[in-house]
């Protein structure tokens, strides 16, 4: 079969589909990436008019307490005091199903949380594993057609599902966790939510130091089997939600600890590993969890749709003292959900009130568009810079400038010396119990046995031995039990 050409949709062949293009081998992307920038903005539009990801969710409305003082590593308002609070919003979803999809599904779970600071809105955007499938966003796209409904049958289908896994060796790390005890949470509640990406705090100082969050649930952890969700699938679809919102209207506020791991910025380019790859996270053993505080969710939605479906996360929308890394996935998606949002709210979504700012108020030179509300008066500008008093820029960088060196292009990540896509998945497997071994390997053959094709069987089957002897040794024998059936 001869092998086609991929182009861009102006007919252009496109040189790399794996690698975006970055200010040098570690650096931020580009904006120049008309192929990166194409495929985002187009897969933003596929669907109308729920979410293309993250459809199904629910939300509730809280607080964030400080605990710990963490101003040694971040100037953030928010964060500057022991004992102070922060009105919140969170949405919990699930990730590929659509919006009539069942909330007890083996999927991750996006934990998406918005603080009304008194800087602004803070967007935290993370989900319940502290890694992801890809590396690059460039290929998100390709790796969610493979997970949603077939255009053919109408429904998932593990041919596209194990195809699109076996030529991506990095989600290895990820489906050990998918495929494992944590797969299916029995609620919203007992799951734990991480920011999964490496964020960039600042301090007053100007020190930068790289985070990760960890919110721990104070519930504890509980999932499900496959059996149990199927039969909790069958008695209520709606099983995540109704636990949420009966939890909250009976006084049960559930919550959550915050603890961050803090890596000095000086200390990431020699790191073992790539510290901005979403696939792998840092060993607590060398950077430990640090407290900082803790969330608490104390109030339902009035209106689901108004707060809940209208709600927009942008990882874009920081304060002082909090800024981006150079990890790729998140880089992309700074861009990708903002618009995503404005195609699928309009431009004007920031002015809903669950999306507004609470604790100040807007003040730019955003005019007209799709439902505008803001009008401004008679005399006021709509231009900067004016000789009207008009709103003007702060002085002083909200975050630590990154420093960035080499030649623009698609570069692969910077090589690290234990930067290979299977090492952490062997090491998550060794952490498991027997049984934990048993269930996950049963859980991985249950679905790659269904694959037609055996090339892509056998590539997957190579992953899971590049992690671990034992790994890979008994998802093959099951495999081929459940095959030979």
């Amino acid at each position: 079969m001869t092998q086609r050409v991929l182009t861009t949709e102006s007919g252009a062949p496109v040189a790399d589909n794996q690698n975006s293009a970055t200010a040098g081998v570690g650096g931020p992307l580009l904006l120049q990436d008309q192929h990166l920038l194409e495929k985002l903005a187009r897969f933003n539009r596929e669907r109308i008019p729920e979410r293309v990801v993250h459809a199904r969710g629910s939300g509730a409305h809280g607080y964030f307490e400080v605990t710990d003082d963490v101003t040694g590593f971040t100037k953030a308002d928010f964060l500057s005091a022991v004992g102070k609070r922060t009105e919140t919003f969170i949405r919990f979803s699930t990730v590929a199903d659509s919006l009539g999809g069942a909330d007890a599904v083996r999927d991750p779970r996006g934990f998406a949380l918005k603080f009304y600071t008194e800087e602004g809105n803070y967007d935290l955007v993370g989900n319940n594993t502290p890694v992801f499938f890809i590396k690059d966003p460039i290929k998100f796209p390709d790796f969610i057609h493979s997970q949603k409904r077939d255009p053919f049958t109408g429904k998932q289908e593990p041919d596209n599902v194990w195809d699109f896994w076996a030529h991506s060796p990095e989600s290895t790390h990820q489906i050990t966790w998918l495929m494992g005890d944590r797969g299916i949470p029995a609620s919203y509640r007992h799951m734990n939510g991480y920011g999964s990406h490496t964020y960039q705090w600042t301090n007053a100082e100007g020190d930068a130091f790289f985070v990760k969050y960890h919110f721990k649930t104070n519930q504890g952890i509980r999932c499900l089997s496959s059996e149990q969700a199927a039969e909790v699938v069958g008695s209520d679809a709606n099983s995540h939600q109704t636990d949420l919102l009966q939890a909250i209207e009976r006084g049960v506020n559930p919550s959550w600890t915050l603890y961050v791991q803090v890596m000095p910025a000086a200390e990431a380019a020699d790191y073992r590993f790539n510290p901005f790859d979403l696939t792998k996270v840092w060993p607590h053993a060398d950077y430990p969890l640090q407290r900082v505080g803790r969330l608490v969710l104390d109030r339902n939605p009035e209106n689901v749709f108004a707060e809940v479906e209208q709600a927009a996360f942008s990882p874009n929308n920081f304060v002082p003292g909090i800024g981006p890394s150079p990890d790729k996935m998140l880089q992309g998606r700074l861009f990708a959900y903002a618009d995503a949002h404005r195609y699928r709210l309009g431009v004007n979504h920031t002015l809903l009130p669950v999306n507004a700012p609470k604790a100040t108020t807007a003040q730019n030179y955003g005019r007209d568009g799709i439902m505008a509300t803001r009008n401004g008066s008679r005399h006021e500008k709509n231009y900067e810079p004016n000789s009207y008093a008009g709103p003007a820029q702060s002085d002083g960088a909200q975050s630590a400038p990154l420093a960035v060196q080499g030649w623009t292009g698609t570069h692969a990540a910077p090589a690290h010396v234990k930067d290979d896509d299977f090492f952490q998945a062997g090491e998550l497997y060794r952490l498991m119990s027997e049984d934990e071994k048993q269930r996950l390997v049963a859980n991985i053959a249950g679905g790659l046995s269904q694959v037609g094709r055996d090339d892509v069987i056998e590539r997957n089957l190579a992953h899971f031995h590049a992690a671990d002897a034992d790994y890979g040794k008994r998802v093959e024998e099951a495999v081929r039990a459940l095959r030979e059936d």
